[in-house]
């Protein structure tokens, strides 16, 4: 899936949270400019990665810099969604066994073959719970046990029952190589992957340099650095202000940025280059544990109610963004369709105001709700790198929820300090987080299961709807399970346990260079232009 965050959100993507997953495309999908081989490459990131292992995080900051040294197993066409190969030349996925073949001549950075037994062990220390893997469960199904044939070059999985999409999983799930399986700690500031970049310097919360590998030809679909264009060195700069991204890109200081708010129309005046990925960008989530106002049914659905959500959309995407149809909705959507628009509880402030006097928050004389003497006082936090529309949305809400007696803060944190509120049981009542996937099966952990932060179910949400119809879609191969996956969805936004409201076209902007994004920006699709 991708998790990612950035502007895509928190990417199990592509994004924890935002678009993720591997595109298979070699080369950028449009421009036109002469392409200059060699040089390099900058690309903004709005959040700093941090630790570095690429099986234990789940940020769009992180997939981002992951996919530039270490390669997934499959990777999936952008367009067509069909499973395309990665470090696996051949597969099959039948009931509860999947098998893959291996490219030949794999190499890790140093010069180590990957072998089908390091690919074994890969999954079985993301397969493993006492890990904690925040893959598990959404790239890799629970239970799963891998062994591999170093003679025969295969790796064969064993499911504890059929996953409807294994294959799409595999496509996201990184392969370590064994230096880094033998010394984890390592990984924190190094790579050890067969990916087409290998990592030389690290400046924390500054910059990130990787140098490209000579003889790297089993990237997604094919892909290969041996191709015209392709940079010598990609430098990830950490830039936490959109503006100043905008104006690194057209001063041509950087290469690449990904830009959603009213700069964005600037670069577009500025005839750039620039990749597109749909995306969820707006998704409200509830703090359900015990204790939290937000645990009361009523009180969420009160929230949800009291906000207009399509001024809500059109604020936080600078009148850009469109109505969200699914949670799933990263390109290519395994499950098309609407699990939405009729679901979404409608804007309605007197039903809200009734609801909480129902939940015994009552309304006082200065306007303000309380409870056996305790105000009615939420925390929301949202993602900083939203840009100008996100705060103008927060405060938005603020003001709505003003309105019916609810008392707000709204207070913006970077990826790094959000993800490490929501899944460390931090002070929280309501967030916004863009959890962006391309299969429904991949947020089936951040919907369910166990809450943080002893699970990756942040918002501890328990809804037995959801639960029995993710239950019946996932003994359903593939896409025939479609219809039972979006009623499992339609059931948890019905219950105002989970308000996706914008959906929007998340750009990158070149300067110098073209790409592709599906998802995440794909290193080997990179070429170098003339400015």
């Amino acid at each position: 899936m991708k998790l990612t965050t950035a502007a895509l959100g928190l990417c199990v993507t592509s994004a924890l949270l935002a678009g993720c997953g591997g595109g298979s495309s070699p080369g950028p999908s449009s421009g036109g400019g002469e392409v200059v081989d060699g040089g390099t490459f900058t690309m903004s990131t709005s959040a700093d990665p941090g630790n570095l292992d690429p099986q234990m995080g789940a940020g769009s900051a992180l997939f981002a810099v992951t996919q530039l040294a270490y390669d997934p197993l499959l990777s999936v066409d952008e367009e067509s969604g069909e499973i395309r190969s990665g470090l696996a030349t051949e597969w099959s996925a039948e009931g509860t066994a999947v098998e893959l073949t291996l490219a030949e001549g794999i190499s890790c950075a140093d010069g180590t073959e990957l072998t089908p037994s390091v690919v074994a062990d890969n999954v079985n220390y993301v397969a493993d719970p006492a890990n904690q893997s925040p893959l598990l469960g959404t790239f890799l199904p629970v239970g799963t046990e891998a062994t591999g044939d170093d003679a025969a070059g295969t790796v064969s999985l064993t499911l504890v029952a059929p996953a409807p999409f294994v294959l799409n999983g595999l496509a996201s799930l990184p392969m370590v190589c064994p230096d880094g399986l033998e010394d984890r700690a390592s990984l924190a500031q190094a790579t050890s992957g067969t990916g087409p970049y290998e990592l030389t310097e690290v400046a924390p919360g500054d910059s990130y340099t990787y140098q490209i590998r000579e003889g790297y030809t089993w990237g997604p679909d094919g892909a290969a650095t041996d191709v015209e264009g392709m940079p010598d060195t990609i430098v990830v700069k950490v830039v936490e202000n959109e503006t100043t991204a905008a104006n690194l890109l057209l001063s041509g200081e950087i290469n690449a940025a990904q830009v959603a708010g009213p700069d964005a129309q600037r670069l577009q005046g500025a005839g750039l280059f620039v990749a597109e990925t749909p995306a969820l960008t707006g998704e409200q989530w509830y703090n359900q544990a015990e204790g939290r106002p937000t645990d009361d049914p009523r009180v969420r659905m009160a929230l949800t109610q009291a906000l207009d959500l399509p001024e809500l959309q059109k604020v936080l995407t600078s009148g850009t963004g469109a109505p969200p149809t699914t949670l799933a909705a990263v390109a290519p959507t395994t499950c098309p369709g609407d699990s939405a628009t009729d679901s979404l509880p409608a804007h309605d402030p007197d039903a809200a105001a009734a609801l909480l006097d129902e939940a015994g928050w009552t309304l006082g004389d200065d306007g303000t709700r309380s409870k056996d003497g305790t105000p009615l006082d939420l925390v929301l936090i949202y993602q900083g790198n939203s840009g100008t529309g996100g705060a103008a949305a927060a405060e938005l809400a603020v003001q709505r929820w003003d309105e019916v007696g609810v008392q707000a803060t709204a207070t913006s944190q970077n990826e790094t300090t959000l993800t490490d509120t929501i899944f460390s049981g931090g002070d929280w009542d309501v967030a916004w987080v863009a959890l962006n996937v391309n299969a429904p099966d991949q947020l089936v952990p951040f919907l369910s299961g166990a809450a943080a932060p002893d699970g990756t179910n942040f918002a501890g949400i328990d809804n037995a709807g959801y639960e029995a119809a993710v239950q019946e879609a996932s003994a359903v191969q593939g896409t025939e399970g479609c219809a039972t996956w979006l009623e499992a969805e339609s059931q948890l936004i019905a219950n105002a346990d989970i308000v996706p409201f914008a959906n929007n076209v998340v750009r990158t902007y070149g300067n110098g260079a073209e790409f592709e994004t599906p998802g995440n920006l794909v290193p080997t699709s990179i070429r170098m232009t003339a400015k």
